[in-house]
């Protein structure tokens, strides 16, 4: 059985930084495409970052240049580094992958940016 555990979420000023980690449990986050969603009250849930098996990273136009995705093979832990957050980054953040044709979702962890 695959887990997803998000934690590091919280409330921070426009302009902070954040780290968000998703702990995972019954795969190998070497072996397994990731990915961080987000979705906000009276939004369309949105694909914000994902890690490729090979490292291959691909962002969310609104957030290049800002987050970076990347894992711990050896603490099996994906992370989403956000940085000059804005208040339109306020979210839910919530952890995904695919394994073996089912879908995984992290029970997701609030980021609310605002002074």
């Amino acid at each position: 059985q695959v887990q997803l555990v998000e934690s590091g979420g919280g409330l921070v000023q426009p302009g902070g930084s954040l780290r968000l980690s998703c702990s995972v449990s019954g795969t190998f986050v070497s072996s397994t495409a990731m990915r961080w969603y987000r979705l906000a009250p009276g939004k369309q849930r949105e694909l914000v970052a994902g890690i490729a098996t090979g490292g291959i990273t691909n962002y969310a136009d609104s957030v290049k240049g800002r987050f970076t995705v990347s894992r711990n093979n050896a603490k099996n832990t994906v992370y989403l580094q956000m940085n000059s957050l804005k208040p339109e980054d306020t979210a839910v953040y919530l952890c995904y992958t695919y394994v073996r044709m089912r879908q995984y979702w992290g029970q997701g962890t609030q980021v609310t940016v605002s002074s």
